[in-house]
């Protein structure tokens, strides 16, 4: 949603911000002006990297998931630098204590990668929802969030960022095409707007592809004061009937990083 306002510039500054007009992607001033603060506003971007629930689920061999080796570089230390490269400079990582003091061993604050890490330590949790609303009260404006088991390089996160600035809505989650939505949480869109999401439905296999959720998304804080355990059993489908979650299609899918098998293929992946 855009609200009108009215401000007032000296005609330095106006004849700075004509200059960007083109007339074909910036089309006019008010669209100038967007485009300037987007730039400045971008600086300080925040990003959730989410590691919630026990321990145990998330130990390849005698790794945490996070600190596994892909191609020499720890998964955690690959998710930040392309954080990073996308202007994402605010990092929150949520985790049980052990998980914390093993990334913290890898990253300490991240001043060496160009970023400000706050480890966020999670004592209980009874879903993905419930862990994320560990930052409640710290964070207060859109924000990234990106599941702790993605390898995600090749995924366009500052395209599904600006689409969800361009096409303003509580949340923004990508999607790609899947072959058994019993694995994910399958979609149905009209236009840009999610107007069902079904987590996990029962298996279907078969020569047709479906839209699921592939665990990245943009949304606004008011999304953590939604009542509910689960991202993709509660909250999404609540925001789905409201017309309130957007979905972005991207064209290359994550990888998820479970055990060793998934550890072999990610370092037989091309870059």
């Amino acid at each position: 949603m855009k609200n009108k306002i009215s401000i007032t510039l000296n005609e330095r500054i106006l004849k700075r911000i004509d200059s960007i007009v083109d007339g074909l992607i910036v089309r006019n001033r008010s669209q100038a002006i967007e485009v300037v603060l987007k730039r400045t506003l971008d600086k300080d971007k925040i990003a959730v990297i989410l590691l919630g629930g026990p321990e145990e689920n998330l130990i390849i061999g005698k790794e945490y998931v996070p600190t596994v080796n892909i191609k020499g570089i720890s998964l955690i230390e690959r998710g930040i630098k392309k954080l990073r490269a996308n202007n994402f400079r605010e990092i929150f990582i949520i985790a049980r204590k052990n998980i914390l003091e093993a990334v913290f061993g890898i990253m300490k604050e991240g001043r060496h990668y160009g970023v400000n890490i706050n480890y966020i330590e999670e004592k209980k949790s009874e879903g993905s929802a419930d862990s994320l609303r560990a930052i409640k009260n710290l964070v207060k404006d859109t924000f990234l969030v990106v599941f702790g088991d993605l390898l995600f390089d090749s995924i366009k996160i500052d395209d599904i960022w600006n689409f969800h600035l361009k096409n303003s809505n509580m949340a923004t989650i990508n999607l790609i095409t899947y072959k058994d939505p019993s694995m994910k949480g399958e979609v149905s869109v009209e236009g840009n707007k999610i107007i069902e999401f079904n987590q996990k439905p029962k298996k279907r296999v078969d020569e047709n592809s479906y839209l699921v959720f592939s665990p990245i998304f943009i949304c606004e804080p008011e999304l953590l004061h939604y009542e509910g355990k689960s991202l993709e059993k509660d909250i999404f489908p609540k925001l789905a009937k409201k017309s309130l979650l957007n979905g972005y299609i991207s064209a290359v899918a994550e990888t998820h990083i479970h055990n060793q098998q998934d550890v072999k293929k990610a370092n037989l992946q091309k870059n």
